[in-house]
């Protein structure tokens, strides 16, 4: 574990992330279970949302991943020339150009449309070697992949290929989180629909998935053949009403410490701005963290921090890289340790949803917006901590 005596060598700045890596193995063995016979996509897309791309990927491999997902060529790239060996889907739309990449890497493409499909067909056999592809279906998301009703088009094309091996069809949910799940469930019977296609055609159908972390808890998504989780893996729900159904832990913790310590008069306002003062005199900390790690300006007088086992609000405009807290008469000295996201003791915790609710936003854009300036240190199976 990190420990305090040893933070000013293991850490640049007194700004820093925690990941848990034996809380990562827990989710991981939890979902694998949870997902029976359906074999599982981690998605590692947006730097392992903030965990740390290549970090997450190697722990994951070690376990035994199937499959990793991420968004972009760049991402794929990245793991292969890390050492990563697991098979790769790079989920995001593609442009011609993109795809002797693709194939020099060993990356699997998704072929959003026959145009596509074509253009990787076209590149393989120039190159003479054989590209893999996963055919995507829009049953309404309306963002890429060929419409279900005209996806026979699609399917009809993928048979003819002899360069390209149509490894998997999928499509995406685009309302999993919620409690109502009506739009899912016509996803499902729209998707099915298409899939019809491989028997009426005795085709031999691909590996089919459609369901993200919210769509593996939606009774009415059937998980198919592979399930793609992101958020669920780092330990956090994509609705509270799933949290009965599966037990994961929270992965990354954030923490900051006291840079400065002051005492304020009455109404003196505090940051840009003005819009925060006091109508007593009080004792203000600052935090060397802001919007430009990713604490977002949304939050400004809405956050709250925890020092010393007790919370206490941000006031004042949240600035690019400092904010400060309003302790009242409480003690706090340079130095000390500050929660962002996390637990300290038993009693006191800021999750990841509480950011969210402040930003007016969702966890997912919290994770994914702490910026890489903000260290990484990881927490091993054996207890130990690296820094990355």
């Amino acid at each position: 574990m990190l420990h305090e005596d040893t933070l000013s060598d293991s850490v640049l700045r007194p700004t820093f992330i925690t990941v848990d890596l034996p809380a990562l193995s827990k989710n991981f063995h939890a979902i694998k279970e949870y997902a029976g016979d359906s074999k599982v996509m981690f998605i590692l897309k947006a730097n392992a949302y903030g965990h740390g791309l290549i970090k997450i990927a190697k722990h994951l491999e070690a376990l035994g991943g199937y499959y990793f997902g991420v968004a972009y060529l760049e991402e794929g790239i990245m793991l292969r020339e890390a050492g990563i060996k697991t098979a790769i889907l790079v989920l995001g739309g593609i442009i011609g150009n993109q795809i002797p990449l693709f194939l020099e890497h060993d990356l699997t493409i998704t072929a959003s449309s026959i145009e596509k499909l074509n253009q990787i067909e076209a590149a393989a056999e120039s190159k003479g070697i054989t590209a893999k592809a996963h055919l995507k279906i829009d049953t309404g998301m309306e963002r890429i992949g060929m419409h279900y009703y005209t996806a026979h088009a699609l399917l009809k094309a993928s048979t003819q290929c002899k360069h390209t091996i149509i490894e998997g069809v999928f499509t995406h949910f685009a309302n999993a989180d919620e409690v109502d799940d009506s739009y899912t469930k016509m996803q499902v019977e729209r998707f099915d629909k298409v899939l019809s296609f491989y028997e009426s055609e005795n085709v031999k159908r691909p590996m089919v998935h459609a369901s993200n972390s919210g769509g593996m808890l939606q009774s009415v998504a059937p998980t198919y053949d592979m399930i793609r989780v992101g958020l669920l893996l780092y330990g956090v729900y994509p609705g509270a009403h799933f949290t009965e159904l599966i037990m994961v832990e929270p992965v990354m913790s954030w923490k900051t410490h006291v840079v400065f310590f002051k005492v304020i008069e009455k109404d003196h306002p505090v940051s840009y701005g003005s819009t925060w003062q006091s109508n007593k005199q009080t004792r203000i900390i600052t935090l060397p963290v802001g919007y430009g790690d990713g604490y977002m300006r949304a939050m400004s007088n809405k956050a709250k921090v925890i020092v010393r086992g007790v919370k206490y609000a941000q006031v004042g405009h949240i600035c690019m890289d400092q904010m400060m807290i309003d302790i009242g008469d409480g003690t706090a000295y340079n130095g000390d340790e500050v929660i962002l996201i996390g637990k300290q003791g038993d009693d006191e915790e800021v999750t990841i949803e509480d950011l969210a609710e402040w930003a007016n936003t969702i966890p997912y854009e919290i994770l994914t917006n702490i910026n890489t300036r903000v260290p990484r240190v990881y927490i091993e199976d054996n207890d130990s901590s690296v820094l990355s």
